[in-house]
């Protein structure tokens, strides 16, 4: 929806001839390097953007010579998020933490082009003062994060002590202590081998700064995924079309899992950054609109006692609907 009353209106910039057939987002990105172009995306999908006095919301609006581009930058957002009454599904909850079973969608903290609606929004609200401010007002509490389309749990703390106490755990990885994860990820294809290790630094692709990449070890970031294949689903031919994955991390990078499986040949079904177009498309065509990843399993010490912790979050309702209209509802 078009922002009503924004507050800065850029001058009308012209496209020059040699600037013709130029997509938007990447010309916005070049005209106005001040701004990240996920940012730029995220206000032409909000209407911001007007072409020859129109406004479009087409990210890859191919533009002409002499076009005239009027960008609009909203207000500045809050300096501190706002608590918002965003319904949460709690799993556990005690004085110390809170973990909650995140939906997809849900984008963890406010960050460029999602300054509310955000998991922080909805724990001011719920939880009110009580969290740790360790990670400064826009990430209160947050001790690890996940991607805005996977779904599962996530650990909160509620004050320092425990902060610090998880941060620990989460650094760590279970490599000494009690921490352990598990994400189930579909893929299209079988794995050769039904177990083993990914062992492969990742750093910010030098081809798109959206996305990572596996990298040489000594250019990125020392990365480590476990997997197993809990279970293989076939076609009509009776021919193996699928697995249902779990993953244990080893090291907690960003994109890890989607780049290693990816990696693997075996990238996650609805994974539009990381997979193959055939894939998604036949994901979308049984109606799953995002990533297959779920945060399925958490094992920890709690911070304060040190008794464990042992929580799990169902798969989602979407993941078994799409499951059972591709006819691999066994163990879905």
């Amino acid at each position: 929806m078009r922002r009503m009353a924004p507050e800065t209106l850029v001058e009308p910039k012209i496209l020059a001839p040699e600037q013709a057939g130029e997509r938007l987002d990447r010309w916005l990105a070049l005209t106005f390097p001040e701004h990240s172009r996920s940012r730029l995306k995220a206000l032409i999908l909000d209407g911001a953007v007007t072409v020859n006095g129109r406004s479009v919301t087409d990210p890859a609006l191919k533009l002409k010579a002499g076009d005239a581009v009027v960008l609009a930058l909203p207000p500045p957002a809050a300096a501190e998020p706002r608590p918002e009454a965003i319904p949460l599904k709690v799993v556990h909850e005690d004085e110390d933490l809170i973990v909650i079973d995140k939906p997809a969608g849900l984008v963890v903290h406010p960050s460029a082009g999602h300054e509310t609606g955000t998991l922080v929004n909805a724990l001011l609200h719920h939880c009110g003062a009580s969290l740790s401010g360790i990670n400064g007002v826009l990430r209160p509490g947050i001790v690890h994060r996940l991607d805005k389309d996977t779904s599962g749990l996530l650990v909160v703390a509620k004050n320092d002590a425990a902060h610090k106490k998880l941060a620990d755990q989460f650094a760590d990885h279970g490599r000494t202590g009690a921490l352990e994860r598990l994400y189930l990820a579909l893929c299209w294809g079988v794995p050769m081998r039904p177990h083993g290790t990914i062992d492969a630094a990742i750093a910010r692709s030098t081809v798109n700064r959206e996305k990572m990449a596996i990298v040489a070890g000594d250019k990125g970031r020392f990365a480590v995924t476990h997997y197993e294949v809990r279970e293989t689903f076939a076609g009509a031919d009776t021919k193996p079309v699928a697995a249902l994955i779990d993953c244990a991390l080893e090291t907690g990078r960003t994109h890890q899992i989607r780049v290693h499986l990816a990696a693997l040949g075996h990238a996650i079904a609805g994974d539009t950054k990381y997979g193959d177009v055939e894939t998604n498309r036949e994901i979308r065509r049984h109606g799953l609109r995002r990533m297959f990843l779920h945060a399925a399993r958490l094992e920890l010490a709690h911070p304060l006692t040190g008794q464990p912790l042992v929580l799990e979050a169902p798969l989602p309702e979407d993941f078994r609907a799409a499951a059972l209209s591709a006819g691999l509802q066994a163990g879905l």
